[in-house]
């Protein structure tokens, strides 16, 4: 498809989806810059991704439910256990998967990460989502997107720039057809000038993946409205607001962790970034029960990452992932 094409496409979809919402005046501009964002990025696998989602049974779920921990649509009565393992073949050639669960017509798709226990570590502590337009940066297949739409927001946009993600969130709406949540290909970096129109903005797991963390809440703050909550999730490391980890090369075998501060150093890089009533809501050492591989994400996970001898540290020698949640308030 064509860059004029796609995005007329998309502007048809972000109008449909946000429409009578503060976004709505925003889709042209948001479907430019994800159509060039998705065409600078596609991937080799584009078109047997595309043959997957155009080979998934045509069936209505019976139900659907993104209220409780596995997001789910439909259940195995929905279809003949031919069809349904045919179902399971297919999603399985989108792996890696890596937030969920999901459970589609009684298929359980076990993803690396348990995302559902971050939501429960952050959901009673953020402003509730009633009628908010939300944002969430980094959103991969969209798990916490449509845990956020059955909070109650009024509509949700995900964006993540790894164009696989945006397969599998398509997958798994296809069925779970909730309104008001869209997914769009690209990057922060990617999004049109930032209008102070969002209610909240989610970025969890993205911030030491900058080489400019400034830049990166610089940016969450401009697409907040005046006294509007950041919910940021990050890596962190014990120690005063001085304290920041910078890895001499890998983290936990990542090669792209640039920053990893203190809570008391993330708190200071936030109020120098225009955000105040900063709070932190949670700290908590990951554990190798929340990320982990299965058959759905069969690569390399936390276990590896960990020192076999001292699961106190990486296998670098740095401290173990901890990971904690901060929120603010946009000035």
């Amino acid at each position: 498809m064509t860059e004029p094409a796609l995005s007329a496409r998309l502007a048809g979809t972000f109008s449909r989806t946000f429409a009578g919402t503060r976004l709505a005046a925003l889709a042209t501009a948001f479907a430019d810059s994800a159509a060039a964002a998705a065409i600078a990025r596609r991937h080799g696998d584009a078109a047997q991704w595309q043959q997957v989602l155009e080979d998934l049974p045509a069936v209505s779920a019976s139900s659907c439910s993104a209220n409780t921990g596995i997001v789910e649509a439909g259940s195995a009565d929905d279809l003949p256990a031919a069809e349904r393992e045919r179902l399971r073949e297919l999603l399985l050639t989108l792996s890696p998967w890596r937030k969920g669960p999901f459970r589609l017509f009684g298929i359980d798709i076990e993803t690396e990460w348990r995302s559902d226990w971050k939501w429960d570590r952050l959901a009673g502590a953020i402003a509730p989502l009633h009628e908010r337009l939300v944002l969430d940066v980094g959103c991969g297949s969209g798990y916490h997107c449509f845990r956020m739409q059955a909070a109650g927001a009024r509509a949700v946009l995900g964006v993540d720039p790894y164009p696989l993600f945006h397969q599998q969130f398509l997958a798994v709406q296809k069925y779970l057809q909730l309104p008001g949540v869209l997914h769009l290909p690209m990057a922060l970096e990617d999004l049109p000038a930032p209008v102070r129109v969002f209610d909240t903005v989610f970025s969890m797991g993205v911030l030491y993946h900058h080489r400019s963390p400034f830049e990166h809440l610089r940016q969450l703050q401009q697409w907040l409205r005046p006294g509007g909550e950041l919910v940021l999730e990050t890596l962190v490391i014990d120690g005063d607001a001085d304290c920041t980890l910078v890895p001499e090369d890998r983290y936990a075998r990542m090669r792209n962790v640039w920053f990893i501060p203190s809570c008391a150093a993330a708190e200071k890089w936030l109020r120098r970034s225009g955000f105040e009533n900063i709070r932190i809501v949670d700290v908590n050492t990951t554990s190798t029960t929340e990320q982990r591989s299965t058959e759905w994400m069969p690569f390399e996970s936390l276990a590896a990452a960990l020192d076999p001898a001292d699961a106190n540290l990486t296998v670098e020698g740095y401290p173990a992932p901890k990971r904690a949640v901060i929120l603010a308030n946009a000035r």
